[in-house]
């Protein structure tokens, strides 16, 4: 694999194809993408897809689709190939295996036997004395010939990395100077699985080294992991790329974004509605501002005058009342009236999706001012429910559950169309022992704020996965407020519950 020019500046994003495509992503993508173009550089995509549990080629291309939809263009990647290929690591197996030979040849890592009892033994035992679960390097001690031969012989087996037992991992971040890590804190990180599969850790190392990555950009919460990065690289006499960590978006309450208390999709700001134009343009906001203070840039303006020393550190706020105020501001100030009707119809005002509704609506229609209420929610972010009609003909509470239930079911389904969204409530019903005329008017009232309303599989499926799911977790929050959500320790409960009934939920 013949390398490029070091000198040539080339950043990354590397996401997992585990769900659906995150403003965290687009986020991290953005600083990427203009630290690149400002100094002449290359911003490079790459899938790492070595959870096979998880990982879609559907999430992949969601992820291809939302990044495509904010405009932030990538100049290698899975789609459009490159030098340094392939883009994708479940292409890049072989390539992990002669690096894990060479760490097992040279000590920077070793074979571990234990078995999954041990290990979960150790971790009950370590937590019942108050501390930091991590491997205790028992296999650590094991002769390199007899624990070679034992993997020889079928044993299964992971590869961990060989953590020194004294002293501290120093390392330079470009917004945070020095950092200092003691090694007692650093836990022996399995870099193979016993399925031969790679572990991000090692996988990231070798593929930024091999694509010549020279900045990496990414979020604080991998500050931690900058040791056992640090080690590989000098494991394998390589030199370590610069870091930038970027802090993490938060929601208001300066939690950690997530989607249980905002939306995080792409997708969902996409269907409700914004430009993505203001998306990028907040997205840069959270971090960053334009040495003249503006408010509305592109992400040419940006490139441009970016200079990374301008990050702000605090913990930026994803606010979505700003981002639609931004949104608003857009679409005031930057459009005139043909580029806003043009906006309308390819965002919904368009043939093809009102003719993907014209079928439901008909059987209903008496007039043509019939069709604005029947599919107003189609066309809404949120809708307006109260605690009264989302319970339905369940008790407040059981309706609570239900919808959680619900939720984590749909978050399983690959294919969002009419039948298999069907399925899920069928299944549903199934499972709790309840008839589909007693489950559905809460679902009803949940997506389409009414109890009477367009057929509500084929709408959901019209209406989109994100917004759909987005309606569900409204919805429990307006049971939550009148006092019959569920608690920590009722969502603890439920979530054994579900495990036993329905599965293993993704998250």
């Amino acid at each position: 694999m013949e390398n490029i020019a070091q000198s040539v500046v080339r950043t990354r994003v590397a996401p997992s194809p585990t769900g659906d495509p995150h403003v965290g992503t687009a986020y991290m993508a953005l600083f990427n993408l203009v630290f690149a173009r400002k100094h002449g550089g290359q911003f490079i995509l790459r899938i790492e897809d070595t959870d096979r549990a998880r990982s879609t080629e559907g999430s992949e291309k969601a992820i291809l689709d939302s990044l495509g939809w904010l405009d932030l263009q990538w100049d290698e990647g899975p789609d459009v190939g490159g030098d340094l290929g392939p883009y994708r690591q479940s292409e890049r197996l072989d390539i992990y295996e002669v690096h894990v030979q060479k760490l097992l040849e040279n000590g920077g890592a070793y074979r571990c036997f234990c078995s999954s009892e041990r290990l979960s033994d150790l971790r009950s035992e370590q937590m019942a004395r108050k501390e930091t679960p991590r491997y205790d390097g028992h296999c650590l001690s094991l002769d390199p010939e007899e624990a070679e031969e034992r993997g020889s012989n079928g044993t299964p087996y992971v590869v961990r990395l060989n953590v020194p037992t004294e002293g501290e991992c120093i390392f330079h971040d470009e917004l945070r100077d020095e950092i200092r890590i003691a090694w007692s804190q650093v836990d022996h990180q399995v870099l193979r699985k016993s399925d031969g599969f790679p572990t991000y850790h090692l996988a990231n190392v070798v593929d930024d080294h091999l694509m010549n990555i020279t900045h990496v950009i990414r979020g604080e919460e991998w500050i931690n992991s900058g040791p056992k990065h640090i080690l590989l690289y000098e494991a394998f006499g390589w030199e370590p790329p610069k870091f930038i960590h970027l802090p993490l978006l938060r929601n208001p309450d300066k939690s950690k974004l997530s989607k249980r208390k905002n939306p995080t999709s792409i997708f969902h700001y996409r269907d409700a509605g914004f430009l993505p134009e203001a998306v990028v343009n907040y997205l840069g906001m959270m971090a960053y501002t334009l040495p003249d203070q503006r408010e509305i840039f592109s992400i040419s303006d940006m490139s441009e005058t970016f200079d990374h020393s301008r990050i702000s550190l605090g913990g930026p706020i994803f606010d979505v009342s700003k981002l639609k105020w931004l949104n608003g501001r857009y679409l005031r100030e930057q459009l005139s009236a043909n580029d806003l009707l043009a906006r309308l119809g390819e965002w919904k005002f368009n043939d093809e999706f009102l003719g993907k509704i014209l079928p439901l609506a008909l059987p209903r229609l008496e007039t043509f001012s019939d069709f604005s209420p029947l599919a107003s929610f189609l066309f809404s972010e949120k809708v307006g429910i109260d605690v009264d009609s989302i319970s339905g003909k369940l008790e407040p509470t059981d309706a609570s559950r239900l919808i959680k239930i619900a939720e984590w079911e749909l978050e399983k389904l690959r294919e969002w169309k009419g039948e298999p969204i069907g399925n899920v409530f069928n299944r549903i019903a199934e499972i709790e022992e309840l008839k589909l005329k007693q489950l559905m008017p809460t679902f009803f009232v949940a997506i389409t704020g009414s109890s009477v309303s367009l057929p509500l599989f084929e709408a959901m499926a019209i209406l989109g996965p994100d917004l759909s799911r987005t309606r569900l977790r409204l919805a429990l929050e307006v049971l939550s407020e009148a006092g019959h959500g569920l608690s920590k320790k009722g969502l603890k409960s439920l979530e054994k519950e579900y495990q036993a009934k329905y599965g293993n939920r993704i998250d």
